[in-house]
């Protein structure tokens, strides 16, 4: 399979991010459960407060993306949300949050599933869409309030958090889609069964067959087919499930630290959900400068990765300032502790 690239050329028109203020300590969740004992991966994570979910997340994301891209809501021919929690088990988001953004009925609306790649599978469908001619705009959102099992190290990093991104035409775009590329295979290394609430892993497993197989793949794809190396890249976002993988990923592609570590949120917020890899691209945008080239992979369990080769236009820097940064929601934060942490996020059930 070669680079897929649109007939018309398209791009990002306008971009969104929202992570919630509540914030878990790393310390505390080692403190409960590992009597405070050894190193932990990330320094805390976000948390969604009692009145969020998925759908307000995305629904935030995409109220900054239009802020950004100033468009009028009527003109998105598809609004798509991809989420490995959803709010409903029938009943879809992207319908909801469509509404709510002043785009229905003449949209298209669907939820995406494909744990933590669900979101840049969504923004794929865009280009697609609006690359074919089919729509004006399309809208694709990842989003989560990521699961794990109280103890389990998921509970480190499975935080909350979106990104939204709303793909037009090229001149219209603040950075142009010059490729984009998926790899794909059968590799169980997470799964949650429907009577199932938490999620369960393959352990070392998820690393060298699952993340490292599939990130590497995609990404050197994308860059022996575009004839390029890691020197030809301003930026590289990877997903993060933690600290070390991309870290490690990065290295082994060439990449040096001043290219990755903008887009590296997991230190500071968790980043294991839906929109990983997308809010890490949003910091990576809210400081890119016309000329850059990025490089994107996400990762999804199940597995499969999917990578986008992106060029910042003039356009950006006026879009920018247009709606609140990633960096910004970062610093916006209030710290809990694990009892108010399993409050919000239901895990003690009372009946």
């Amino acid at each position: 399979m070669t680079l897929m690239k649109p007939t018309i050329a398209t791009g990002i028109v306008g971009y969104g991010v929202y992570i919630p203020q509540y914030r878990l300590p790393a310390r505390e969740v080692a403190r409960i459960w590992s009597d405070g004992e050894g190193g932990v991966p990330i320094k805390e994570k976000a948390v969604p407060g009692p009145d969020e979910d998925t759908m307000t997340i995305g629904l935030e994301a995409a109220r900054n993306a239009l802020a950004r891209a100033q468009i009028n809501p009527q003109d998105i021919g598809a609004v798509w949300v991809g989420s490995e929690s959803h709010p409903y088990a029938v009943k879809p988001t992207s319908t909801i949050i469509a509404e709510a953004i002043g785009a229905t009925p003449a949209t298209l609306g669907a939820d995406w599933q494909f744990a933590c790649k669900a979101g840049s599978e969504t923004v794929q469908a865009g280009i697609g869409m609006v690359g074919s001619g089919m729509m004006r705009y399309a809208l694709g959102i990842g989003a989560d309030t990521a699961q794990g099992r109280p103890g389990d190290a998921l509970e480190f990093t499975a935080a909350a958090g979106g990104a939204a991104f709303i793909i037009g035409r090229a001149e219209e775009s603040l950075a142009i889609v010059e490729a984009t590329y998926s790899h794909v295979t059968d590799t169980p290394d997470f799964w949650r069964r429907p009577t199932t609430h938490y999620p369960s892993h393959g352990q070392r497993f998820t690393g060298e067959p699952a993340y490292f197989e599939h990130v590497s793949a995609a990404a050197k794809t994308m860059l022996a087919e575009m004839g390029r190396t890691a020197k030809d890249y301003r930026y590289v976002i990877l997903h993060q499930p933690n600290k070390k993988f991309p870290e490690r990923q990065a290295a082994a592609l060439g990449f040096s630290r001043e290219q990755w570590v903008t887009g590296l949120l997991s230190p500071v917020i968790g980043n294991t959900y839906a929109g990983a890899s997308l809010v890490g691209l949003t910091a990576v945008l809210d400081i890119a400068q016309p000329g850059d080239k990025i490089l994107c992979v996400s990762f999804g369990s199940g597995a499969g990765s999917d990578a986008f080769s992106l060029v910042a236009t003039e356009a950006i820097t006026a879009r920018q300032p247009l709606a609140l940064t990633t960096q910004q929601y970062i610093a916006r934060r209030v710290e809990i502790d694990y009892a108010l942490y399993v409050r919000y996020r239901k895990k003690l059930k009372m009946h």
